[in-house]
């Protein structure tokens, strides 16, 4: 299993801030989004339509190539701007 966590207008979109999600072997971080984009409309929309979309894995900022393994925390969120 791993845990997913959803941020800001992600989370809205979706309507959860995160799930449990059955990952039996480690897959990149973009091997991920492709799964979740399956999932078909608002899915979809959020994880296959947005390239500024950014992960973490276990707390540290992840490329699309990092590996996600069982027990792992991955969150993902749209990019933050300060001002």
């Amino acid at each position: 299993m791993i845990q997913l966590l959803y941020f800001a207008r992600l989370r809205e979109a979706l309507g959860t801030e995160g799930e449990s999600l059955h990952w039996p072997e480690p897959a990149t971080v973009s091997a991920l989004k492709q799964s979740l984009a399956a999932r078909g409309g608002v899915w979809e929309e959020q994880f296959s339509g947005n390239p500024h979309l950014r992960a973490a894995v276990n707390q540290e900022l992840a490329p699309e190539s990092a590996l996600v393994r069982p027990g792992d925390e991955v969150a993902f969120f749209p990019p933050v701007t300060g001002g």
